[in-house]
């Protein structure tokens, strides 16, 4: 996840687009979709989530449900084998990769046109401390991360460790590093739970 989910949300979030499910998620129900979606979220946000998906051909947002707090979540992808939420605050960031996506660019691509449209300031910064959360349909991978951002942080001004816990979180350790650290994509990981090593990210 730390590819894919980074660059997706402070591009960080990146690898995976997360546009419209593959088509055994699409054969599910709304409801089911929405359930399925919220899973990496605490159990006091799950039912005031936002729920939405992307269309993958044009990149074009639907709601699934409209939300009442300050998360969002996206239908489960299961070609990317994750499932993401992360705080509304970064929504226009996840519309515009969506919409990069569709165009055909790579996740570098993706990537440069977030960090331009930060620049033209058509694109708000990432908020410091934004929260971002992804549960992982694979058992080479951590179950559940969970991630906050923080822009231009680094070990000594918020005390975090930069050596990967990986390993110790696929073992269900959980301790928390920092990762791009003094960057504009600087971003905590906190594996919450875990499963057996092996390989994979």
């Amino acid at each position: 996840m730390q590819k894919s989910f980074g660059l997706a949300v402070a591009l960080v979030l990146v690898a995976g687009a997360l546009l419209a499910a593959p088509a055994g998620a699409q054969a599910q129900s709304t409801a089911e979709q929405i359930a399925d979606a919220v899973l990496p979220l605490s159990d006091d946000l799950r039912a005031g989530a936002a729920v939405v998906t992307y269309d993958k051909a044009t990149g074009a947002r639907k709601v699934l449900r409209e939300g009442t707090n300050q998360v969002e979540c996206q239908s489960p992808d299961m070609e990317a084998m994750q499932t993401v939420c992360y705080a509304k605050s970064l929504a226009p960031q996840m519309d515009l990769q969506a919409k990069l996506t569709a165009e055909g660019k790579s996740p570098e691509e993706v990537q440069a046109g977030i960090a331009a449209a930060r620049d033209a300031g058509t694109l708000a910064p990432v908020p410091f401390g934004a929260m971002a959360y992804a549960l992982r349909h694979d058992d080479r991978r951590i179950k559940l991360m969970w991630v906050m951002m923080v822009p231009g942080a680094t070990s000594e001004s918020i005390g975090v460790s930069t050596v990967t816990e990986r390993n110790d979180g696929l073992a269900g350790k959980g301790r928390p590093w920092l990762m791009a650290a003094g960057t504009p994509n600087a971003h905590i990981m906190i594996p919450i739970n875990g499963t057996e090593y092996s390989d994979g990210q």
